[in-house]
């Protein structure tokens, strides 16, 4: 008996209850992506058509979105009955950002106000980035703004290259971000510096520090590496993670959750670039993963490559393949085993600006002889909850299981 959580990076299902709060009245990710794909919008070398996601609709997607939204998702083949429970969920954390959504699916909604820096340009405090320059020994930084990712290293990269100082932006998110090339900085000496500036960042309740690695030699070619790495604070009380640590289990983390969860209680670490090789670590996984265990996989190219990057193309392509490869990990499940497939909040592709969308996520429960509908979940910490319940853990998280 054991459970595995797959999250989708940012594969929200229609606007959450409180998405006008954030400005984010009428976002879809999966909605405007099916939309996009049915009007042949979304059509690229890689894809053409009719969204097509046959695995993910027989556990109930089209089904838990129509229980979000209140109507069918158009230009979407529901198929047979589903073979799984499928429900939505609401989150109840304050922020749509990474952490917030990652840490309510494991049990601890996020009740408090992370920090966040200004709008304006430059919107770090000044004797925040002089220690920063200071204690790193870096000639000053570059940015210094909220920024596209990629934009600011096209922008900045070679100036960067010739000054030596680095990139720091930052996001709609509680985060401080700062690029740097791998080869003429250094990545090493960049995490030295994202060590830094996280005991820096701290007492503003930053929550994530992150290390933007990229390559090339102009702005003509430079390119994120999969060498990112995330300087994240640990959830303050304990998770379904820590919890399956403290009892001994075997607990497997696949992707970035290392490092979303501050490294408590994630167990064994599978790293990964892309959201393929990410699948064949969570195989890998799976292949390994003791009775009662827990595997916990983020798939981030959702996120990152498809969805800040407004790419609905690419992103419906990332979700066929990784409906396509889903009956590889199903081959190696036990009849007792759970799988939640689910996600940890949106980012609409066809949404404006660049930053996550407050959603609602799909919850769909895979285990043998389970279907139905298990309903609008009011947190996404249910997900935690019920696989606190499915490995019979001691249950002090919160959450209501289904």
């Amino acid at each position: 008996m054991r459970a595995f959580v797959l999250v989708l990076d940012s594969f929200g299902i229609g606007g959450a209850p409180d998405a006008a709060h954030y400005d984010d009245a009428g976002a879809d990710t999966l909605g405007h992506i099916a939309e996009a794909c049915a009007h042949g919008r979304a059509n690229n070398g890689k894809r053409a058509g009719p969204l097509s996601l046959p695995n993910l609709a027989q556990f109930g997607l089209g089904h838990a979105y129509t229980l979000s939204m209140g109507q069918r998702l158009a230009g979407f083949s529901y198929g047979a009955d589903p073979v799984a429970s499928f429900g939505c969920a609401a989150e109840i954390s304050k922020g749509k950002d990474t952490p917030s959504g990652h840490w309510e699916l494991a049990g601890f909604p996020v009740l408090f106000d992370w920090g966040y820096f200004p709008r304006e340009t430059p919107c770090f405090p000044t004797a925040l980035i002089e220690e920063l320059c200071d204690r790193a020994g870096v000639p000053g930084v570059l940015g210094n703004c909220h920024a596209s990712g990629t934009a600011i290293i096209e922008a900045l990269g070679e100036e960067h290259m010739r000054s030596g100082m680095p990139i720091c932006y930052t996001s709609a998110d509680s985060v401080f971000q700062i690029a740097a090339h791998e080869e003429s900085f250094g990545l090493e000496r960049l995490y030295d510096v994202c060590l830094v500036a996280k005991t820096l960042t701290d007492p503003l309740r930053i929550g994530r520090v992150i290390a933007r690695p990229f390559v090339g030699d102009s702005s003509q070619n430079f390119e994120r590496t999969g060498n990112r790495r995330d300087f994240a604070t640990p959830p303050p009380a304990a998770t379904v993670l820590d919890l399956a640590t403290a009892e001994g289990r075997n607990v497997i983390s696949v992707g970035k959750i290392g490092d979303i969860f501050g490294h408590s209680g994630t167990g064994e670490v599978l790293k990964a670039s892309g959201n393929d090789a990410l699948f064949d670590r969570t195989l890998e996984g799976a292949d390994n993963l003791q009775d009662g265990g827990l595997l916990f996989a983020n798939f981030i190219d959702f996120d990152s490559i498809y969805g800040h990057r407004r790419d609905t193309a690419g992103y419906a392509f990332a979700l066929e393949q990784f409906d396509r490869r889903l009956p590889k990990l199903f081959e190696r499940l036990d009849d007792d085993d759970l799988v939640v497939i689910t996600a940890d909040h949106g980012c609409d592709p066809t949404w404006r600006g660049t930053d996550h969308t407050r959603e609602q996520v799909p919850v769909l429960a895979i285990r043998k002889a389970h279907t139905g509908c298990i309903g609008k979940r009011d947190s996404f910490a249910d997900v935690g909850k019920t696989v606190v319940s499915h490995l019979d853990l001691p249950s002090s998280i919160a959450g209501r299981a289904f």
